[in-house]
């Protein structure tokens, strides 16, 4: 049985695959099923137009784009599709510190939103993806919920080790 992605990961070349599959990773421990593949804005701009329209009807509910530099991606992407985006900015070999990236992705025009994380915050992308997708899941919802208290059982367990020092 085929199983249809909900998120779909694109990135602007596979130099960014480093960083990407940290959302990868996690969206496939909660069971997300997704896609993955590099599409440039400037390069093949017929292909992001043709995935960004073709999404909803392929059963994409998110789409988390990252891209370094101009970082253009993410913005392309949501101009031209329903579904909501997550952008994640990636510090690029021709990177200006990343702020490039950053602010490419963050400042985007009214009407046009792109959700954005940090700096090759990618995990942080896939946890979103998992929130918007969850409102509508019970069962996804439940592992968010396991999530977070995982996250706090981590802090309280060091604060239990510092208190051992």
């Amino acid at each position: 049985m085929d199983i249809k992605p909900k998120v779909s990961i694109v990135m602007g070349s596979t130099s960014d695959l480093p960083v990407m599959k940290e959302a990868a990773d996690f969206l496939k421990s909660v069971g997300i099923p997704i896609e993955i593949q590099a599409l440039s804005a400037h390069r093949v701009p017929e292909d992001v137009l043709q995935f960004a329209k073709s999404a909803v009807d392929r059963g994409i509910k998110v789409i988390i784009a990252g891209a370094g530099g101009a970082a253009h991606l993410p913005g392309v992407i949501a101009a031209m599709t329903p579904l909501p985006v997550i952008g994640v900015p990636i510090k690029s070999s021709n990177s200006i510190d990343g702020w490039d990236s950053i602010l490419s992705i963050l400042q985007m025009p009214s009407g046009i939103p792109v959700a954005t994380v940090a700096l090759n915050g990618a995990k942080n992308a896939g946890i979103l993806a998992l929130q918007i997708i969850a409102i509508g899941d019970v069962s996804l919802m439940e592992k968010m919920r396991l999530f977070k208290q995982d996250l706090a059982a981590k802090v309280r367990k060091a604060n239990e080790e510092l208190q051992m020092m």
